[in-house]
Parts: structure tokens; C-alpha cells; sequence
């Protein structure tokens, strides 16, 4: 039997261990970075799709996947609160007059992307 293998469909490489093939994985010192909407991610792929997530693992690929989400989800809320705050009315003089129901508009605002973000972006 030969020592090492290399497996064409998943593109890893295994080595003989007594009777057994085993892929060699490397682990990666670096810890993982990556924000709220990537650990978000990470979980939703853990529970409901796991195929994928086994896949990005044995590729080295789930890191760069998480961080991908993470900095798109970002941007995308970043956005939508912003065009939200227009179509809203939420200007700096309503901020200047009106304090609270600032801070009440711009939560709101902040929920409402949120949740579409989180449909459309994480939860995919």
C-alpha cells in the first residue's frame, strides 16, 4: 500500500496509519478574528449546515468564509441604516431638538437593518 494519497475529489492529501488513511491536517496557531455577524455565521453552519461546515474546516477555508460574512454583513448594515436614516427623516437637527426621539429613530433603524441583514446575509 502506498504511504501517502491524494484524494482528487476534496483535494487533500492522507497518510498511512496502520490500516487507516487519515488526512493531514495542519492546525493553525493563529487565533481566529473575526466579529459579532462572523460567530453568528459560525454557529447558524454548525446547526443547519453542517456538510459545509465540515467542508470549510477540512479546507482551511472556514476563517476566510467567516471574516468574508462578517465584512459584507458590516458594510451592508452600514448602508441600509444610512439610506433608513434618510427616508426616515433622521438629520443632525432633529438630533439638536430632539434627543430621544433621536436616539428612539436611530434604534430602530439599527433593529429593522439588523434583522434584514441577518436573514439575508448570515442566516443564507
Amino acid at each position: 500500500m502506498t504511504k501517502q494519497i491524494y484524494g482528487e475529489k476534496n483535494g487533500l492529501s492522507y497518510t498511512l496509519h496502520g490500516d487507516y488513511y487519515l488526512p493531514d491536517l495542519e492546525l493553525n496557531d493563529e487565533e481566529p478574528v473575526y466579529g459579532k455577524y462572523g460567530i453568528m455565521r459560525k454557529q447558524f453552519l454548525k446547526e443547519h449546515r453542517s456538510a459545509k461546515y465540515q467542508y470549510l474546516v477540512l479546507t482551511g477555508k472556514l476563517t476566510e468564509h467567516l471574516n468574508q460574512v462578517d465584512k459584507e454583513v458590516r458594510e451592508k448594515a452600514e448602508i441600509l441604516m444610512e439610506q433608513m436614516a434618510v427616508q426616515w427623516g433622521v438629520t443632525e437637527e432633529l438630533k439638536m431638538q430632539d434627543q430621544m426621539e433621536w436616539v428612539r429613530r436611530m434604534n430602530t433603524i439599527k433593529n429593522v437593518a439588523e434583522e434584514n441583514i441577518l436573514k439575508n446575509g448570515v442566516y443564507k
